[in-house]
């Protein structure tokens, strides 16, 4: 059987790994547009702040480790057209020469592009977003240059935070912009980001929430910053508003989702059944909505590319959905989060209690200790536990992975008053904050 794969990052290079690995009689091709394939974005921050010695291990493979494999492999190819009727693959080099590749399956991992709204001067130099390696080393190569001094971030979610405080951590004066009253105000609710809020303000951020860019101004390149409240000198507009599923090839005759992503089922099979969609360019299913949606996370591509690449294979396997757990860490100061907030969950019309606690990490007595806040958000009618919030100077980042469990498993809140949680002074309190919490909801 040949599966050919469009699109070599996470969700792609997960696919061929579960099926060169596992199934001998596969016959793999991989095409991708990139020079590369592999680079983990999220740790592109982390190498603008220069918080990690260089950017070279965040690529975690290479074309040279498929071709061991047997796979082949085509780079700096685009794809112009999928014929579904007579599967074929219609593909031209970068120098122009044209191929094609038929298949037996098809699998579409083309990812998400960058939002890029229809501003006056978004041509403009000086305006940058964040996706492929290319784009962070352009953003890299321009904080690196003294005359860049005033930067602009437009989007308050997480790439657009982190990246507010890398340029910070390079010395520049940064003002963040965001339609929302907060930032990270799709992960958490209002006590949560009001607290990043206040944290980035002390690290020297500029916040400007609730306020829209309405125009790029300058003649080649970009020099101000018009909101609909005023206008703002800048030497870099970097644009993190968010991402949009890239459809393009398959959006004529594959089902779509209400956001223009493949709508797929829990094997990642589409509407035809010979193709396959992963990754940000297809649906999941959310445990907590208990329905169909959007979450663009490499931690899901990752797990599509696998159900996907077994299903393909011969082995017949289901997703066990998502609950989009996702973290942040700025100067320090660390959020974790699952499932839904409560004003995600009113945003979907679910009835929703919640229950807040804060306390020490560990007892009083012990030197090294810090505040937790924690809010679980549970349905009032089942009580099954649909969300949960954790923030601290702590590295409190793997207790969100029980909520994330107790999420897809449907575990109340009642449940978890009383859980068996290990006591021991070097790692937590003997009456848990996570005992807490439970033990004082309604």
């Amino acid at each position: 059987m040949k599966t050919v794969i469009i699109g070599c990052n996470h969700a792609g290079i997960a696919a061929a790994n579960t099926l060169l690995d596992n199934y001998p009689n596969q016959e793999i091709v991989m095409i991708d547009r990139n020079t590369n394939l592999s680079y983990l974005g999220c740790g592109t921050a982390l190498w603008v702040g220069r918080q990690i010695d260089s950017y070279e291990n965040l690529f975690y493979t290479n074309e040279k480790s498929f071709l061991e494999k047997g796979a082949k492999i085509h780079m700096e190819t685009s794809v112009s057209a999928v014929d579904f009727q007579n599967k074929t693959v219609s593909c031209i080099k970068k120098n122009g020469d044209a191929f094609t590749e038929n298949y037996d399956k098809l699998i579409l991992a083309t990812g998400s592009l960058p939002i890029n709204p229809e501003l006056p001067g978004k041509d403009l130099d000086g305006i940058h977003f964040l996706k492929l390696f290319q784009e962070g080393q352009a953003v890299d190569g321009e904080i690196s240059n003294p005359d860049v001094k005033n930067v602009a971030v437009i989007g308050a979610g997480y790439i657009g935070v982190e990246i507010a405080e890398a340029a910070k951590r390079r010395g520049k004066n940064v003002k963040m912009f965001d339609v929302a009253p907060t930032s990270l105000a799709n992960y958490y609710d209002v006590p949560f980001s009001e607290k990043m809020d206040a944290h980035l303000k002390s690290n020297g951020i500029e916040l400007h929430f609730g306020e829209r860019a309405v125009a790029y101004e300058g003649t080649n390149r970009v020099h101000t910053l018009k909101t609909d409240k005023g206008s703002y000198p800048v030497d870099l507009i970097i644009n993190a508003i968010g991402f949009r599923p890239n459809t393009e090839l398959g959006k004529n005759h594959l089902t779509l989702f209400k956001n223009g992503a493949y709508l797929v089922d829990l094997h990642q099979q589409t509407s035809d059944p010979d193709v396959y969609a992963i990754g940000d360019c297809a649906t999941v299913y959310s445990n907590a909505l208990q329905e169909t949606t959007y979450i663009a996370l490499a931690t899901n591509a990752v797990r599509s590319g696998i159900v996907a690449g077994h299903n393909i294979g011969g082995t017949a396997l289901q997703s066990l959905g998502v609950q989009g757990s996702n973290g942040i860490s700025i100067y320090g100061y660390n959020m974790v989060s699952t499932g839904l907030s409560v004003k995600s969950a009113e945003k979907a019309g679910i009835a929703v209690d919640y229950t807040d606690f804060e306390d020490l990490q560990r007892p009083a007595f012990m030197r090294e200790n810090a505040s937790v806040k924690i809010r679980i958000v549970y349905e009032k009618n089942s009580r099954r536990i649909i969300g949960a919030q954790m923030a601290s100077f702590e590295d409190i980042s793997m207790g969100i992975h029980m909520f994330s469990l107790a999420i897809a498993k449907q575990v109340t809140i009642d449940e978890l008053k009383l859980l068996d949680i290990f006591f021991l002074p070097h790692f937590n309190q003997p009456y848990n904050y996570i005992t807490m919490a439970a033990l004082s909801a309604k």
